[in-house]
């Protein structure tokens, strides 16, 4: 037997299995009587945790490396590995793919950041071996969930992910919105789980296995049945409720009453783990075009409101979760659209940003009060006006020369429209920018404007580059929804440009969309009345 085979399975596997240790190391130091004992204080379980954890994330790599080269000849010959023998060994209920590899080693990484963050965070706090196992409970159910290839499995390491994370956003129970942060979240993922078990169900049924290989064998096969279809919608309301989209949100807006590294661990790693399913199914969602244009209206409408909402929020933390919202909503309608490619290169970018703007939460505030000190401005409306003009001519001639020379393929017009959109602000120049040199209120014009389409050729290359790594998943693209949502980012950009320019005569709106609209509100009243809790702490006598 060759040695590769192996090692690629054991590496894939062996991050869960550490994270499970850890758990349980920092479970059984939890007990009661064992937590406040010198010999296995805090830190020292900090260290063991943190050592479990570096260990996980060099296996993670080890994984990622080995299946490249296992799908890419090049990189087989470079490591002198023979392809025939470079496939996992077979077992049961699990599955090693690219996409999961590349999610796995981004979830592990961040995780041991932040866990040595937390043990500086919660210096002197009790319960501290009681959190290590929390988070160690999440990582360790998230590589189960990236490498489920049964749906019991998948449902059941996502429910369990959702379980040891309700104790860390319980971590402070003295705080009434946590508790009710941890309540709708927890109604949201009880629904979910139904959805999800009916579409395991409908699938299970027609393929006659529960395996999501043979799912997709079935479906190369033969056109998706009525029910693989239903499944597919089932599917895809389940990923909705559990990636915080309107108007299921509200939880993850009051999750800032938990810690901070908490807030860093849900909004760039759990909550992103909606997108990586909706691609795990990309061939169930494209044999479903009912499901697809409910993730295309579900993500369209979140992105608009969400967006909205955020440009009027003050609080650093809160507009931050209101931005992860809008990012959710863009995910899910690219995963909708069949930009799967797209759709990992945001779930990746968008973990690695959200960790480093929680982690420097206080940076962040002195910047922004530094920013405020110095005035704010509103831009220029001809900027405003031309920049998703100018955004699309870079976009387009970026592509056209990557096509040209390198042979790679080329953007559709309603993709190039639809990024164009998305960058356009960077090139908005503020009105009060002097039209010449750059003078004691800033750079000029002209420097504004290259440093914003210099920043637009960098996304545009970095997408480029994304498409040219081995993520290994193939898009999909449907003309149609695309139109849709440029349409859908054509309003969100007016509404964003009206919203800077007409600041007097928009005030009612701006309230109430500060107020994120109320659907919150009537969420929460419903949520309550349906399913009761007690989140607010008992009146002293």
């Amino acid at each position: 037997m060759s040695l590769v085979p192996l090692l690629m399975t054991t590496s894939a596997v062996l991050p869960a299995v550490l994270m499970l240790a850890a758990m349980l190391a920092s479970g059984w130091r939890a007990a009661p009587g064992r937590e406040g004992h010198p010999s296995i204080g805090p830190q020292r379980g900090w260290q063991w945790t943190a050592r479990l954890s570096g260990v996980a994330t060099v296996s993670a790599a080890l994984s990622l490396v080995l299946q490249l080269a296992a799908v890419h000849p090049a990189i087989t010959q470079s490591l002198s590995l023979s392809l025939s023998l470079s496939l996992p060994l077979p077992l049961p209920l699990i599955a090693l793919t690219l996409s999961g590899a590349w999610v796995a080693l981004l979830v592990q990484l961040l995780g041991t950041v932040i866990g040595v963050f937390s043990s500086r965070y919660l210096e002197r706090e009790q319960g501290q071996a009681r959190y290590a196992a929390a988070l160690s409970g999440v990582l360790a159910a998230v590589h189960l969930l990236l490498l489920a290839d049964h749906w019991l499995l998948l449902i059941g390491s996502w429910a369990a992910a959702g379980i040891a994370l309700q104790r860390l956003l319980c971590f402070y129970a003295d705080r009434p919105f946590a508790q009710l942060a941890a309540h709708k979240k927890q109604v949201a993922d009880r629904l979910a789980d139904v959805f999800l078990l009916s579409a395991a169900g409908l699938a299970t049924w027609e393929v006659g296995s529960g395996s999501l290989s043979a799912l997709h064998d079935h479906l190369a096969a033969a056109p998706a049945s009525p029910a693989l279809q239903a499944s597919a919608v089932c599917l895809a309301l389940g990923v909705l409720l559990r990636t915080a989209v309107l108007p299921m949100h509200g939880w993850l807006i009051q999750v800032m009453e938990a810690p901070t590294p908490v807030s860093a661990l849900l909004h760039a790693g759990v909550v992103n783990l909606g997108g990586w399913v909706l691609i795990r199914f990309a061939p169930l969602l494209e044999a479903a075009p009912v499901a697809r244009w409910l993730l295309v209206g579900a993500g369209l409408v979140t992105a608009l409101l969400a967006g909205l909402v955020m440009l009027t929020r003050i609080s650093i933390k809160v507009r931050l979760a209101w931005s992860t919202v809008a990012q959710m909503g863009f995910m899910v309608m690219e995963c909708g659209l069949g930009l799967y490619t797209l759709a990992l290169l945001h779930l990746l970018g968008h973990s690695l940003y959200k960790a480093h703007a929680f982690l420097m939460a206080s940076s962040v505030v002195e910047e922004t009060r530094r920013a405020e000190l110095r005035g704010s401005s509103t831009p220029n409306l001809l900027s405003m006006v031309m920049a998703p003009g100018l955004a699309a001519i870079l976009i387009t001639g970026l592509t056209g020369v990557t096509t040209a020379v390198f042979g790679a393929q080329a953007w559709p017009l309603w993709w190039t429209a639809l990024l164009a959109m998305a960058w356009a602000p960077l090139l908005w120049v503020s009105a009060s920018v002097p039209a010449g040199a750059a003078s004691e209120h800033g750079p000029g014009v002209m420097h504004r404007w290259l440093s914003g389409a210099v920043m637009v050729a960098a996304l545009s290359g970095a997408a480029l580059l994304g498409h040219a790594i081995p993520f290994g998943v193939v898009d999909a693209p449907d003309p149609v929804a695309g139109w849709v949502a440029v349409f859908g980012m054509a309003v969100l950009y007016v509404c964003l440009v009206l919203m800077q320019s007409k600041t007097d005569g928009l005030s009612g709106w701006r309230r109430r969309s500060y107020a994120g609209f109320y659907i919150d509100e009537y969420v929460t009243r419903m949520t309550l009345r349906l399913w009761p809790t007690r989140w607010t702490s008992a009146a002293p006598l």
